[in-house]
């Protein structure tokens, strides 16, 4: 079981979902190597790209980010994303955690259209999780 009890986590998370807010995603990482403590350890106003970059190739970690795009020459739509982080050189016994932490992780970033599950940076870029979106958001009429 992850420990998700860090108050900082649910004020990053309310201030990600403000619209009063331009903080657009936050980062989720353990403590430490042997910890199942989750801490907040970055937030940020650059969108994918920046929470992409800040992504760490040995470590497993939570994102969570709002995603802006249009539905059409006349609609801006923002949704919620959960990112669920494995990097190539994760431990493996982090790894066999990492489910069963998700659900812990759920419990607090409650609100989200699709959760990505990620193992190298390029599973982040913005296109393929916009058209995710679209398809997860009911209505298209741009035949996507």
């Amino acid at each position: 079981m992850a420990d998700v009890s860090d108050l900082k986590i649910q004020e990053a998370y309310l201030d990600v979902r403000s619209d009063k807010s331009d903080t657009n995603w936050l980062l989720l990482d353990y403590q430490s190597d042997r910890s199942d403590r989750l801490v907040l350890t970055q937030t940020g106003t650059g969108g994918l790209s920046e929470l992409r970059d800040a992504l760490d190739d040995s470590k497993a970690s939570f994102g969570y980010a709002r995603v802006k795009y249009s539905n059409d020459k006349e609609s801006q739509r923002e949704k919620f994303i959960l990112v669920v982080w494995i990097g190539s050189g994760c431990k493996v016994l982090r790894k066999a955690k990492i489910s069963v932490h998700t659900a812990n992780v759920k419990e607090v970033l409650r609100v989200y259209s699709i959760e990505v599950a990620a193992r190298e940076r390029d599973d982040l870029k913005e296109d393929p999780i916009v058209v995710r979106l679209r398809k997860a958001g009911g209505a298209s009429y741009d035949g996507i």
